[in-house]
């Protein structure tokens, strides 16, 4: 049995502040995930970093791939990602490719179900083209409106297809613990952890919500 990862997302366009901000939150989060405006801004060069600094954390680049899947993605692998994001709204051909460059480096592809239609039926079809991770992901605009990532979780993780599930959207402390109880295996926060007086304090204070709502088997996870 294992307890949900805990994923920070690091998305300040500042190289300095990411390095920091990682450094402040190390001891308490399990996956460092340079965020989609952090790696457009600084390139593979803030993978290379944070993988010489933090070789015991895995490392996501919210790379959002829209096409080209195993091109855009095998740059990143070879710097040290452990995870690339690619978005279902791609299509499967494109999701397959960045799968298949995760693979060949002994990595894993998340597939991003944000604005996908039918999100149910194309999890079942990218677990079944190997995908690793399926991503839950109710994004900012969403959020504005009033949405959560609560529903689509639940029809998610009833499928239990043989991924883990990830959830990101506007996640807090007064809410991660349901989050954990839905079958979440990956817990992604941002804002509730960066935007706090103290970052380490907010990151030790989610870890261990995550580790009193206790564990459960579907997916990867650590052991606690």
């Amino acid at each position: 049995m294992s307890r949900p990862l805990i994923q920070m997302a690091l998305d300040s366009l500042d190289f300095d502040q990411t390095v920091s901000l990682a450094t402040q939150v190390a001891p308490h989060v399990d996956i460092f995930e340079i965020g989609t405006p952090c790696i457009k801004h600084n390139g593979v060069n803030i993978v290379k970093e944070l993988r010489d600094r933090f070789p015991d954390k895995l490392i996501l680049v919210d790379l959002k791939t829209m096409d080209a899947g195993e091109y855009e993605a095998t740059p990143f692998y070879e710097a040290g990602a452990d995870i690339c994001t690619v978005l279902g709204v791609s299509g499967l051909a494109t999701c397959k490719g960045v799968i298949k460059a995760a693979n060949a480096h002994g990595a894993e592809a998340q597939i991003d179900l944000i604005n996908v239609e039918d999100k149910v039926g194309f999890a079942r079809a990218i677990a079944e083209a190997g995908a690793h991770i399926i991503g839950i992901h109710t994004g900012l605009d969403a959020q504005a409106a009033g949405h959560t990532p609560f529903s689509d979780l639940k029809d998610i993780a009833s499928l239990s297809l043989p991924v883990r599930i990830s959830v990101a959207g506007g996640l807090k402390a007064s809410t991660v613990q349901d989050v954990v109880k839905a079958g979440a295996n990956i817990i992604v926060v941002g804002a509730a952890i960066y935007g706090a007086p103290s970052p380490a304090g907010a990151a030790r204070e989610f870890h261990e919500l995550v580790c009193a709502t206790g564990t459960h088997g579907t997916g990867g996870g650590t052991e606690d």
